[in-house]
């Protein structure tokens, strides 16, 4: 049986991140396995009413586990994902973020948006910033027209090019480019090629993957046919090198094994003693994404999100509708719950953590656990090191350079 939604918590204690789904778009990409639908726009405006009643509400009663004790807990960080968040109007966006400024947000928090090129202007663009949203995240993908379309994607490079310099007019100081690599057809120069046009617009992040052929999706269905061509392993890790290459050479910091971030950024620093005003750092990384892969807390809104806090992790019903119809209800929207007991707990952080440059703080790992990395995976960490995947020592854990090429076997290896 449905659980009713909990009453707020008293507001205060734990950071916590907020992911806020929208399952939406104007049409799917033929890779694309999200939990995402087309031709449901007309239900988006109830959608939203349904997200601000989910926050409102935080967590979701969970289904046939115990109450998560009644936390207390800030935002950190907003993260609009999907789907295409950018169908939402700036007025939806601002409703959602009334939602969630009723609980305590952090000062400054991040606050990213996730959009496609193609539904973006001038306007729309300042009005985002005007309700909140101050981090831009461009789903650019390819700068060859003729790879786009062989995605399904909606937009072309031109169109790309013109969304980023409308989103630095529009103000954002903080704007992020998904590429993609291994892609049907693409040889190494057309990947070289996209890399170099990326770079030229100096964006602040650049998230780089590589094709995953889903089952289920059309890329799936065409490969199992035979009728779907994708470089091999070795070309994909070509591709994988040149962005090292090309993004360490611009001066991008590779913080996780998809991602890289300039590392330095103007920000005023308060007038020091001699009267001379200087810069500091300025932090570029996902700041959101950051806390998944260091296994912290989230709460996840929206048909198909995903949270996990107080020792549970729980997913929402995936139809759009039928979360609307809970919402209304006054009903939970989760669909199912799962207790991450310790060994789940303490090898999720391993692999999750690995992903990162900084790697496995090792005090950070025995303050949590009350035990080392060592105690809990002894075995598993000297077969890696000796075979050139890890490098450890007193203070940390990380991937080294080979390991970033192998991480799946890697990560595999810490799991119950």
């Amino acid at each position: 049986m449905t659980k009713q939604l909990r009453q707020p918590p008293d507001p205060a204690d734990v950071e916590i991140g907020l992911y806020i789904h929208v399952a939406f778009c104007r049409s799917i990409c033929y890779y694309c396995d999200f939990n995402t639908y087309a031709g449901l726009g007309a239900l988006i405006p109830r959608y939203v009413e349904a997200l601000a009643g989910e926050i409102a509400v935080l967590p979701s009663a969970l289904p046939d586990a115990p109450p998560i004790p009644r936390p207390r807990f800030r935002i950190g960080s907003i993260f609009f994902g999907g789907g295409t968040p950018s169908l939402l109007s700036p007025e939806q966006v601002a409703t959602v973020l009334a939602a969630a400024h009723r609980w305590p947000v952090v000062e400054g928090a991040e606050i990213s948006l996730e959009a496609n090129p193609g539904d973006l202007s001038l306007a729309h663009l300042r009005a985002l910033r005007e309700v909140g949203v101050n981090r831009l995240s461009l789903g650019v993908q390819s700068f060859d027209d003729a790879m786009l379309r062989r995605l399904g994607r909606r937009h072309d490079a031109a169109t790309a090019r013109a969304a980023y310099d409308q989103a630095r007019h529009a103000g954002f100081d903080n704007v992020s480019l998904d590429l993609m690599f291994g892609l049907p057809g693409q040889t190494l120069d057309h990947w070289e090629a996209t890399l170099d046009q990326a770079l030229a617009l100096t964006p602040d992040h650049l998230s780089l993957y590589n094709l995953t052929i889903e089952a289920g999706t059309p890329f799936g269905t065409w490969a199992a046919a035979g009728k779907l061509s994708v470089p091999d392993d070795d070309a994909a890790a070509d591709m994988y090198q040149a962005a090292f290459d090309h993004l360490g050479a611009a001066g991008y910091a590779h913080y996780e094994i998809s991602n890289w971030a300039r590392g330095v950024g103007p920000s005023p620093l308060a007038i020091s003693d001699g009267g001379v005003r200087g810069v500091r750092p300025r932090d570029f990384r996902a700041q959101h994404n950051l806390r998944y892969w260091r296994n912290q807390p989230y709460f996840g809104v929206g048909a198909g999100a995903h949270s996990s806090f107080g020792g549970y992790r729980y997913a929402n019903l995936r139809s759009p509708a039928g979360y609307v119809a809970r919402i209304a209800a006054g009903e939970s929207p989760v669909e199912s719950a799962e207790q991450i007991e310790r060994a789940l707990a303490t090898g999720e952080t391993m692999l999750l953590g690995l992903r990162l440059a900084e790697g496995i703080d090792v005090d950070a790992f025995r303050e949590r656990f009350g035990c080392s990395p060592d105690e809990s995976f002894g075995p598993v960490l000297s077969e890696l090191t000796a075979a050139g995947l890890l490098t450890v020592d007193s203070a940390r854990i990380c991937l080294t350079h080979r390991g970033r090429f192998l991480g799946n076997e890697v990560f595999c290896r810490f799991l119950p």
